[in-house]
């Protein structure tokens, strides 16, 4: 994968600290009190952090999406016909999903959407050429990597 610039952000800043245990999690994101959370775990494996990070950082770019922009990416999951995803926390909740959670975007559906946005945006940008949670085929990620370059980088992303 060829580099892509990271995004500029706009907003307030966002207070990040490490913990020695966040028991079964990696890391929490606590956006009414801008708050990110990681365990110390994230150190003991090469990119961890990095990937993390940025999934965490685009928990807070999520919520101040336009519900317009969010549905676009929405039909980005729902045109895609593969199984795979670029993070565990998507994949697991897609693994769950039935056709009806899509057709009646139930809040299954709104969490699988937010937390495949947040992989996708750590694949995209946390700089790893490769993990063994990057199962998505290439062909849907180069469809995710065209939209978020898109959506994301002409204008300073709000957090």
């Amino acid at each position: 994968m060829t580099s892509v610039r990271f995004p500029s952000f706009e907003g307030l800043p966002i207070k990040v600290e490490i913990r020695s245990s966040l028991g079964p999690h990696l890391a929490a994101t606590f956006i009414p009190r801008r708050l990110i959370l990681m365990d110390k775990e994230v150190f003991a494996r090469p990119g961890d952090f990095e990937r993390i990070f940025v999934h965490e950082l685009f928990h807070f770019v999520w919520v101040r999406l336009s519900n317009a922009v969010r549905r676009e990416w929405e039909a980005v999951l729902a045109s895609e016909d593969a199984e795979g995803e670029l993070g565990w926390s998507a994949e697991w909740r897609k693994q769950k999903l039935t056709p009806a959670d899509r057709r009646k975007r139930t809040p299954k559906w709104r969490r699988y959407a937010r937390e495949s946005f947040c992989d996708t945006a750590a694949w995209l940008y946390a700089g790893l050429a490769d993990h063994d949670e990057f199962t998505l085929p290439a062909a849907a990620r180069r469809f995710r990597r065209r939209w978020m370059t898109q959506k994301l980088a002409p204008n300073a992303v709000a957090i």
